[in-house]
């Protein structure tokens, strides 16, 4: 599914359900729970690179909650 902006929203972040999928790790695939995420966000606020940035962050963030702690 797509998020929708409505006014004066500027973007929105949808989470989808965690699902076993299958990842290939290490030369291998294995199944790992994979969640879906969508962002959606008005052009004329921020650019593509913005968003992308953004997702990049959330996504290492996700990945290693560490990064909390040093992120401060």
């Amino acid at each position: 599914s797509t998020p929708i902006i409505h006014h004066p929203e500027v973007a929105i972040l949808a989470v989808h359900k965690v699902r076993p999928q299958p990842v290939a790790r290490d030369g291998g695939v294995v199944v790992h729970p994979v969640a879906q995420l969508s962002l959606t966000f008005d052009h004329r606020v921020a650019d593509g690179a913005q968003g992308a940035a953004f997702m990049n962050d959330l996504v290492a963030l996700i990945e290693d909650p560490r990064r909390l702690l040093t992120a401060l």
